[in-house]
């Protein structure tokens, strides 16, 4: 196989070497044939281009057997280049340039190079490859995704639509410094006139003033716009992102949201505020640089934007790498804040099975992976900004070299030289930056299509249910339902699974650990929906009752309770602002939780601090409760609760909850006495309901409830 591909290269090398040759001799034999032929200057440069056209065609085919479109289009681009340029400079300047009156290596190179520089161009913007339709795709759901931020952008409008009035006056003003500077030089370098050099400098002065006001208003402006932009696109993201269902956050990772929260957000707002302020005042301020370089000389003009051709392909190849690499460093930084949130999240049991070095290692590798990838993107751009500053030294010198041409045979003088030098380095680095800002759009574009993928998403659990009646009571039954978790869709938690629960009366779920007990109060929370069956709440279906309306009749108390950062009062009343002290003690009061609040030195003021840390287990679990009760809840939800409760909190609770006949009461537990007293106990296993009835009923099938007790319940549980 290195054979193979060592042959092919020698016999492409063969080819280009003999298509040199021949086209060179054509390309001097035209010359010797001008200075002896009958026929017009025209007509010789076409018949020669289309000689040397059919020449390399023929040549091409001969050493390759084969030729490509993309061959034959610079084939054709190089061969009649100069009769172009030529009949085109006598038809509007009518004069003939360099190449028409004598023919040399240079002209040729130089022509090659603009064919070279043109097919390049043509294969970057219009690829014949299979990934033509696929490119044409990603720019299309580019520029929607644009459309959409600039809608986004709507409230700013006119903060925009100031920075780009204050835009173009920067421009402006820009655009005319280089040409009063050459005149400073053309009045200081021939017969000095003082009128004149005064008046040169102040205008210059003036346009310099111009420019740095408009500017400074110009960056005021679009930092405002970019600012309440960024504020108002992380407030819509994370109301979206707390409408998703549970499965959701189960399937993504934290630090993937808290990046899109952060940083991707941060990138959407520089999509217009500052990529389409640098696009519209680089390309402004290109068209006018063109317009003023072409007064003072349209061949030096043309040499110039020769460049512009390599340099938009130097910079697709960049731009194709560098986003590559860019988004594989934003999934490398999201999954190293993971690690961090992880640990963060989880210091007791690090700390507790000694685990600090393993995490920091961890932690360390995940980092590693980010710096490779930084790395290699850096390397991307360094080798970028070598060929961009090689392509741009190369056009200096060319322009020099014909300056000083130019110089000698009278067409510009000193001053417009030295003008046009500083618009040519204005007008290079405009190029670069018009073909920078195109990539980094497209990167500050892609982030967007993040966001929009989250803002867009629709919760698989549906919160679009309007019932609200004024009389609820509390009946439920679950009919027929087939369960599995989104994560795990393989595994059926619930299979047919049938259950009733009436009004006023409490029902006790037990049955051993991982066999559908938390699922169902997971389904009646509506966390998840169900592949098939139906629960229904007063006959009617769970999902057609208002989101908020549905959480505020139906209350879990888990056993693990998570408290907000705040106060006391502000945990006992999370979600209803509405809520009075009376309320919230009244509820503290039931829950047995007034009495040891009481005592904190701040009262119902007092900070929980973070998850609920300044306080002890059982303290968080009789807020919970509180927080529960006080919304005076219909369906009342207590998973495993009582295990962190002492004997007097779990009376005071139970004679609490007694107080409320009407209330429909559904407890997972696993202590006898809770069990005992509920109206009906229901025994789960395989995701089935294996046994229902009172606890007495239970005991005498001597089934699966009394082999749980025997297995479950310790002696100090037992009844004397």
């Amino acid at each position: 196989m290195a054979g193979d591909a060592a042959s092919a290269i020698s016999k492409k090398v063969v080819a280009l070497s003999v298509a040199i040759c021949v086209d060179l001799s054509l390309f001097y034999a035209s010359t010797l044939v001008a200075t002896q032929s009958a026929f017009g200057h025209l007509a010789r440069l076409w018949v020669s281009a289309a000689l040397r056209c059919l020449a390399l065609t023929a040549v091409t085919l001969l050493s390759l057997g084969d030729i490509k479109l993309s061959l034959v289009r610079f084939i054709t681009a190089h061969s009649l280049l100069p009769a172009v340029f030529e009949t085109g400079t006598e038809a509007l300047y009518h004069e003939r340039t360099q190449y028409g009156l004598l023919a040399d290596v240079r002209c040729w190179l130089v022509c090659a190079g603009a064919s070279l520089a043109g097919a390049l161009f043509w294969e970057m913007t219009i690829p014949d490859t299979d990934d033509a339709a696929n490119s044409k795709e990603k720019k299309q759901k580019a520029r929607v995704l644009l459309m959409r931020v600039l809608h986004l952008y709507k409230p700013d409008y006119l903060l925009l639509l100031g920075g780009l009035v204050f835009l173009t006056l920067a421009v402006l003003c820009e655009m005319f410094i280089p040409f009063y500077t050459g005149r400073v030089i053309d009045i200081l370098g021939s017969h000095y006139q003082p009128n004149e050099f005064i008046s040169a400098l102040l205008f210059m002065g003036l346009y310099s003033l111009g420019s740095s006001v408009s500017a400074g208003c110009r960056g005021g402006l679009l930092l405002c716009a970019i600012n309440g932009f960024t504020c108002r696109v992380k407030v819509k993201l994370f109301g979206a992102l707390t409408k998703q269902e549970i499965g959701f956050f189960e399937n993504i990772k934290t630090g993937e949201i808290t990046s899109r929260l952060s940083k991707d957000t941060n990138l959407m707002g520089r999509t217009v505020g500052l990529n389409v302020n640098v696009l519209l005042r680089t390309f402004i301020k290109t068209l006018g640089m063109i317009s003023l370089m072409m007064n003072l000389s349209w061949k030096l003009t043309f040499l110039v934007l020769m460049e512009t051709p390599i340099t938009g392909l130097i910079q697709n190849i960049y731009d194709k790498h560098y986003q590559r690499l860019s988004l594989a460093v934003q999934d490398s930084m999201a999954l190293a804040n993971e690690v961090a949130n992880e640990v963060v999240s989880g210091i007791h049991t690090v700390r507790s099975f000694k685990t600090e070095k393993h995490e920091a290692r961890r932690y360390d590798d995940r980092l590693m992976e980010t710096h490779n990838l930084k790395t290699r993107r850096d390397t991307v751009t360094a080798v970028y900004l070598l060929a961009r500053r090689l392509t741009g030294l190369g056009m200096q010198v060319f322009m020099l070299y014909y300056g000083r041409l130019f110089i000698k045979s009278g067409q510009m003088t000193t001053g417009n030289l030295v003008s046009f030098i500083l618009y040519q380095s204005d007008l290079g680095d405009n190029i670069r930056t018009l073909t920078y800002i195109f990539g980094d759009m497209l990167n500050s574009v892609g982030a967007a299509g993040k966001v929009f993928e989250y803002l867009d998403r629709k919760p698989q659990v549906s919160t679009e249910g309007k019932l609200k009646p004024d009389q609820l009571t509390g009946h439920i039954s679950f009919g027929s339902l087939n369960f599995a978790y989104p994560s795990n869709p393989s595994k059926t938690v619930l299979q047919d699974f049938s259950l009733e629960l009436k009004s006023g009366q409490m029902t006790a779920l037990v049955g051993p650990s991982g066999e559908g007990k938390s699922t169902c109060v997971s389904l009646l929370e509506r966390l998840y929906e169900q592949q098939s069956g139906e629960i229904l709440l007063d006959n009617e279906p769970l999902k057609s009752y208002d989101h908020h309306f549905l959480h505020k009749k139906i209350a879990v108390v888990s056993q693990e309770p998570v408290l907000f950062s705040g106060s006391i009062r502000y945990n006992v009343a999370y979600g209803l602002p509405e809520c009075s002290l009376d309320e919230i003690q009244e509820a503290a009061r039931k829950a047995n939780a007034h009495d040891f609040i009481k005592q904190l030195e701040k009262g119902y003021d007092t900070e929980v601090g973070e998850g609920g840390s300044q306080l002890s287990k059982s303290e968080r679990q009789r807020i919970a409760i509180a927080r529960a009760l006080v919304r005076q809840p219909q369906v009342l939800i207590l998973d495993e609760i009582t295990s962190s409760l002492d004997a007097e909190s779990e009376n005071k609770i139970q004679q609490a909850l007694a107080s409320c006949p009407n209330q429909t009461l559904l407890v997972i537990a696993h202590r006898l006495k809770t069990i005992e007293r509920a109206d009906q106990i229901v025994v789960i296993g395989d995701g089935r309901v294996q046994e229902r009835g009172t606890h007495q009923e239970l005991m005498d099938k001597k089934g699966s409830y009394y082999k749980l007790r025997e297995k479950l319940f310790t002696e100090e549980n037992s009844p004397q």
